[in-house]
């Protein structure tokens, strides 16, 4: 098979890529490099520069390299930002999912992976999020994401298609520097910007009902997030018959905000006093995965802590960041 990868260029879809290939799976990668690199791809994997949104591109794509699976990653992804520009992200991820499906659609792709997130779940009020928990998102992040996944479920049962939905949990780490998140918008690279600037990390609520009062999350490690896509892959690569499936890719443990800051603050040895700040709109308090069904039905579990995801950053962030060695 070779599998059309979009956003492949990102933080995440790089580590999917390299694993990918790793695997001997063939892939090809169209990104419109908004927030991507084309430093982050394996040598020799092809690289179509174009955005979801354009059907031209996307037939082309398909057709120049013979696709057989879509992998869909593309998509915008800062909650707040969802908030204030609803439309955009509207636009964003579920024009350009609808986009992607129609495109493979026609090319007769029958596979495709979605990259959705625990954002569908909103405010959740359970300790262990299981994939039957309700959904009820509280940004248009999240609402874009469940959307996202009714697309797909309803084109698969349209058009015969195997599907796999896969809900992130919290990203952070790094497999290598050039690999490294270089964005500021998730938790880690935004105290690592802090620090650099010889500034104390924000907490954004101190007053959420949590033991300690700050968001409760499950992190995973990029690397982990990769190595589900693989296993995902693997599952719809070898299925005779029609694959349906919708799974969580957590740890299954919650790490508070403050807990976070104190890891970070081992790991980098900047143990500054964080800055209690208001809360963002559309903060959930807890989100944590159960774990046990992508376990049954891939295979796979995490294998990265805290501590590793941590340090794998920091050691990213210093490649790209040297100034951040003097503070």
């Amino acid at each position: 098979m070779t599998w059309l990868i979009t956003g492949g260029a990102g933080y995440i879809g790089g580590h999917v890529v390299h694993q990918l290939v790793a695997a001997g799976e063939r892939v090809v990668v169209l990104d419109d490099l908004s927030s991507g690199s084309r430093d982050r791809l394996p040598e020799g994997v092809p690289l179509v520069t174009g955005s979801v949104l354009d059907r031209a591109v996307l037939d082309e794509a398909l057709r120049a390299h013979q696709v057989t699976g879509v992998l869909h990653i593309a998509a915008k992804k800062q909650v707040g930002e969802s908030v204030a520009e609803p439309l955009h992200y509207y636009h964003e991820n579920v024009e350009g999912l609808r986009t992607v499906l129609a495109a493979a659609v026609a090319a007769g792709v029958k596979k495709v992976l979605f990259s959705s997130s625990a954002a569908v779940y909103g405010m959740p009020d359970v300790d262990l999020v299981t994939e039957d928990t309700p959904c009820a998102p509280i940004n248009p992040y999240g609402e874009t994401k469940l959307v996202g996944e009714w697309l797909l479920n309803a084109s698969a049962q349209a058009y015969g298609l195997s599907t796999v939905s896969l809900r992130y949990f919290n990203v952070a780490g790094a497999a290598s520097p050039v690999l490294a998140d270089d964005g500021v918008t998730n938790l880690v690279p935004m105290v690592f910007q802090r620090l650099t600037d010889g500034l104390p990390p924000l907490i954004f609520g101190a007053d959420y009902p949590t033991p300690d009062g700050t968001c409760i999350r499950d992190f995973i490690h990029v690397s982990d997030i990769a190595s589900a896509h693989v296993a995902a892959v693997k599952r719809l690569d070898a299925a005779d018959g029609p694959v349906s499936l919708t799974l969580n890719i957590g740890r299954g443990e919650g790490v508070s905000v403050s807990e976070m800051l104190a890891v970070i603050a081992r790991v980098t040895g900047r143990d500054i006093a964080p800055e209690v700040t208001p809360r963002r709109p559309g903060d959930p308090a807890r989100v944590v995965a159960a774990a046990d069904l992508i376990r049954k039905e891939l295979g796979w579990s995490a294998e990265h802590d805290v501590e590793a995801m941590v340090a794998s950053a920091w050691e990213g962030w210093l490649t790209r960041h040297p100034e951040a060695r003097r503070g």
